[in-house]
């Protein structure tokens, strides 16, 4: 049988079917369980890995509780709030308030257009200081363990964030993109992504200095991720970070 008879047969089965209650009901039927299989292959991914973020943020929001707790009264000693919230830009360009243990000075923000001209990263897009003086005794600490990070892990629970996914950006950093720098805001920022573990290559142990990889490469990197991933890939950007923050890369 043709193309084209099959098509007219399959036609006349429908006008035949909707002639009657229970015809129209099948039809009806029919009708959602494609809408279903459609819908499933094209959003069952991200329904996936919202269920991912939500397991992994409250296992390990439970499992760090003791050592939040500890961080807390270390920073409250240090002077100043415990935590830092900071506008950050997501999901299509959406704003956010972002969660952090505050690691720098109260007045930080304050002090960065002192700080501008001594930027160490190329472009001046995003910012970077090796010894950077808002950074507080206690603030070195979780900020080389990056344990400041982890209470993003409120923002995923709300869904601002995802456990892996391209780094948000500040405001100030998204004033200076181009337009194809902006592909990075086609999916929802994470705490990890490919470029904060250094893999450049798509290697299976690939873990490199994060701190070489320019703001052009880290684009890049952020839509390659979005194009192609998936759970296992980023199982795999997981498992990883631990080794590349205890080899302070």
């Amino acid at each position: 049988m043709n193309p084209a008879t099959h098509s007219s047969h399959r036609h006349l089965r429908r006008l035949r079917l909707s002639s009657s209650p229970a015809g129209r009901l099948i039809l009806g039927i029919s009708f959602a369980m494609r809408r279903l299989s459609w819908w499933s292959l094209r959003h069952g991914g991200l329904v996936v890995k919202r269920l991912f973020d939500l397991v992994a943020a409250s296992v390990v929001l439970v499992l760090n509780a003791p050592l939040f707790l500890i961080v807390a009264l270390l920073i409250k000693r240090d002077g100043g709030p415990v935590f830092f919230r900071q506008r950050r830009i997501g999901l299509h360009g959406r704003e956010f308030m972002m969660w952090k243990f505050r690691s720098m000075c109260i007045d930080a923000e304050a002090k960065l257009a002192e700080l501008i001209a001594k930027n160490e990263k190329a472009g001046g897009i995003t910012f970077k200081m090796a010894d950077d003086p808002r950074i507080t005794r206690i603030g070195r600490f979780i900020r080389r363990t990056s344990i400041d990070e982890l209470t993003q892990l409120i923002n995923v629970l709300r869904g601002e964030m995802s456990i892996v996914g391209p780094r948000p950006p500040v405001p100030r950093e998204v004033a200076l993109y181009k337009a194809e720098d902006r592909r990075r805001f086609l999916a929802k920022p994470g705490l990890t992504c490919l470029w904060q573990i250094g893999e450049r290559q798509g290697g299976l142990f690939e873990v490199s200095d994060r701190n070489a990889i320019d703001f052009e490469e880290q684009v890049e990197l952020d839509v390659n991720y979005i194009e192609r991933q998936n759970l296992w890939h980023d199982l795999r950007i997981v498992i990883k970070t631990p080794p590349a923050m205890l080899l302070g890369k």
